[in-house]
């Protein structure tokens, strides 16, 4: 008797559910309906989000990047030390802390360094910061510098990231 009973309360809440939501798709029109349908997201600048039948939306972002990168400049070559310099939103900071990352192209980690603001990183303006990588030489003809933001929370969804490509040879 208790199955039934538990059946019945499960077929009654499908048939809550499909009344509520009509049976019907949600409507994609731009990039945050697209996100909110679970539609997949290219973490780019700006970011695009590729809805159903393939049309792409893209997020409508500040004229301003979170994270300019002065050197290297994108596709440069990159060399043993690799001088950085750059500057972040102050938010990207956490202790006046940057995480660095210089990775080939299979992902492996050649370097690694958290870089230290070079002014009051307690605010929401950009703040500078320069410094480098010294890494053995990779047997991969390209890489990618990746700045993230020092998330002390840990919660992937306090993420960023910001990819410079770089080629070793």
């Amino acid at each position: 008797m208790k199955i039934w009973l538990k059946l019945l309360i499960l077929v009654a809440v499908l048939g809550v559910v499909f009344v509520l939501l009509d049976g019907r798709p949600v409507k994609v029109t731009d990039f945050h309906s697209c996100v909110n349908a679970g539609y997949p997201v290219a973490e780019s600048f700006p970011r695009q989000c590729t809805g159903p039948d393939g049309q792409t939306f893209t997020e409508e972002v500040s004229e301003e990047p979170e994270v300019v990168v002065e050197t290297p400049t994108r596709g440069a070559l990159a060399a043993s030390p690799l001088n950085i310099k750059g500057k972040a939103r102050g938010t990207w900071f956490f202790e006046a802390n940057l995480p660095v990352t210089l990775k080939d192209q299979n992902g492996k980690i050649l370097a690694q360094k958290g870089f230290q603001a070079k002014g009051e990183w307690m605010t929401e303006d950009y703040v500078e910061f320069e410094d480098s990588l010294t890494f053995s030489a990779p047997t991969t003809e390209f890489g990618v510098l990746v700045i993230e933001n020092d998330n002390p929370s840990g919660l992937p969804e306090n993420e960023k990231s910001f990819a410079v490509p770089v080629r070793f040879r």
